[in-house]
């Protein structure tokens, strides 16, 4: 059962997949970071010095400053900002993606033209093997 479970890990795709999830999370951090450190902060700034990580709702009615004051209090809180901010990482990581895959596939080479191998009937317009000699429908003389 270990050797079989060895061959598995170790094939082609499974490793690339694992490749691919930690360059994934890394690259997820990176937008992370981007969003809050470097494009919240003027976006909060252009719309009234708002910070987007302190806009939150207390459900029990109760007054806090920000939402680190009301998490230390134990308020329940509903932090709609931090989902904003969330909403917009999934987005920006979404489009990065979606760029990527896009230049991928630009720079792929087009896939090969199937090769002919019918032809059509002059008679009565089926496809018939490129060396048949007689339509096997109208069974016409082809020349």
């Amino acid at each position: 059962m270990l050797k079989e479970f060895k061959e598995f890990a170790m094939k082609g795709n499974v490793l690339d997949m694992a490749v691919g999830i930690i360059i994934g999370a890394a690259f997820g951090k990176i937008i992370s970071s981007f969003v809050a450190d470097v494009l919240m902060p003027p976006l909060g700034l252009l719309l009234g010095k708002v910070n987007f990580t302190n806009l939150f709702f207390t459900l029990s009615g109760a007054s806090f400053p920000t939402l680190e004051e009301a998490k230390k209090a134990g308020a329940v809180t509903l932090n709609y900002g931090v989902f904003l901010n969330t909403c917009i990482d999934f987005l920006l990581v979404a489009f990065a993606v979606f760029l990527l895959i896009k230049q991928v596939n630009r720079m792929r080479k087009p896939a090969p033209a199937p090769a002919v191998t019918t032809k059509d009937c002059p008679f009565c317009a089926s496809a018939i093997p490129l060396k048949a000699t007689r339509c096997p429908q109208c069974t016409s003389e082809i020349k």
